[in-house]
């Protein structure tokens, strides 16, 4: 069921710009679709996701909607940089996607975060969900934010958790087993 939209604040043309001690959360730019694309073929990223690569169409696509969502919401995905390298190395950011899951949960902002694999373990998803909910606790009006995860993801589980996000239901999306979890906003330290 749609719902109607929700914002942050009002439609945004710049896409703020966060910085971390490794990261630079910034807006995507062209270049980075070779890095994004190929991250979307590797069988050790998608498996979480849906379990099937994305073709570079697709991964275009998908660029331009996150950059959109900013546009039109106030706020959306940014490309994750990693500052050592100036390579890009995944997403992380806030969404209304208006899934058809059940329980609903349109109109709450939900975050999501994925890196490439090569990345995994050096602590960067804890580094840019810690800046992501940093930012959304300054714009957010909701007391709330969601995400989803595959029940099987147990290293996004554990970054969730650090965060304060409890599991509240279990369910399937697009024929997959997902957990749904919810942390009120500003009520735990950020990771």
């Amino acid at each position: 069921m749609l719902s109607s939209p929700l914002q942050a604040t009002p439609a945004l043309t710049q896409i703020p710009v966060l910085e971390t001690e490794r990261l630079l959360l910034r807006g995507y730019r062209p270049e980075d679709l070779i890095e994004f694309a190929a991250m979307h073929r590797d069988p050790n990223f998608y498996r979480y996701l849906g379990g099937q690569p994305i073709s570079g169409e697709e991964s275009w696509r998908r660029i331009l909607t996150q950059q959109g969502h900013w546009s039109l919401m106030g706020f959306g995905f940014w490309a994750v940089e990693e500052k050592s390298t100036g390579r890009f190395i995944g997403s992380v950011g806030f969404a209304d996607f208006n899934r058809d899951i059940k329980p609903s949960i349109s109109g709450v902002p939900e975050i999501g975060w994925v890196l490439a694999p090569r990345v995994h373990g050096m602590g960067y998803a804890t580094e840019a969900v810690r800046a992501a909910l940093a930012w959304g606790n300054r714009h957010f009006q909701t007391t709330e934010t969601v995400c989803i995860i595959d029940s099987d993801n147990v290293a996004s589980l554990r970054v969730a958790q650090k965060f304060g996000y409890r599991e509240t239901a279990r369910t399937t999306y697009k024929e997959q087993p997902i957990v749904i979890l919810a942390r009120e906003q500003n009520a735990s330290p950020l990771g």
